[in-house]
């Protein structure tokens, strides 16, 4: 967060130091987003190329969020779910 020497004396003016911060990050964050978009076209390319091939992308999208987690979490919760559809008859 800057400091208060960073902004005028009005509250509703930024001094050109700030503004040109404001302006560096705004460009950043931008940037990002442009990745972030171009990021998820290639996601999606690659999720129907498998299904092209066969494979469920809906299976896909739970393995790698499976992988994501700790494999210690993983097999808790997935002790505990067992527990709970053991519980209503249904493993």
């Amino acid at each position: 967060m800057p400091d208060d020497a960073s902004f005028d004396a009005s509250p509703d003016v930024l001094t050109s130091s700030a503004q040109g911060r404001l302006r560096t990050i705004i460009e950043r964050l931008e940037r990002l987003e442009e990745d972030k978009q171009a990021v998820m076209a290639d996601q999606k390319e690659v999720f129907a190329e498998a299904k092209g091939e066969g494979y469920d992308v809906k299976t896909l999208r739970k393995v790698i969020r499976i992988r994501k987690q700790d494999k210690a979490k993983r097999q808790e919760e997935e002790a505990i779910l067992d527990l709970y559809l053991s519980a209503l008859g249904e493993v």
